[in-house]
């Protein structure tokens, strides 16, 4: 008799729609994010650590693109080990910082970054035991 194995979901990955793919791309470079070629000039997937981001152009039409609707506040959130050290280093980079890091109530510290499309991405880690 075989035991069947229990389902388990390895991963997620967010698709975000962008106006321009090279640029995202690039802006998603400066995180860390490796990129493959693009398949077909429009569609990217970029891979940070244990992280996945897909990425495709799409047509300007503001009504698609409901992450921008009014009272939104993030679009995804990502887990750091070494979440000072990370946010040293985006702000060395030069990526623009919507939110410092901040200590929150739950005990973690997270800052908010907004890319070129307006998606807006937290990242966090827990505080430092001590």
């Amino acid at each position: 008799m075989t035991v069947a194995m229990k389902p388990r979901v390895t991963s997620l990955a967010p698709q975000f729609l962008v106006d321009d793919l090279e640029r995202s791309m690039a802006y998603y470079r400066r995180l860390g994010f490796i990129f493959g070629e693009p398949w077909g000039n429009f569609y990217g997937i970029g891979r940070l650590d244990g992280l996945e981001l897909h990425l495709k152009e799409a047509p300007k039409n503001e009504a698609d693109r409901r992450h921008r609707r009014d009272n939104e506040h993030l679009d995804a959130a990502a887990g750091v080990d070494g979440i000072e050290a990370f946010y040293e280093q985006c702000a060395a980079d030069g990526i623009p910082i919507l939110k410092p890091l901040t200590a929150t109530a739950w005990g973690t510290k997270d800052f908010y970054i907004e890319d070129p499309d307006g998606y807006v991405i937290s990242f966090g880690g827990r505080l430092a035991a001590g």
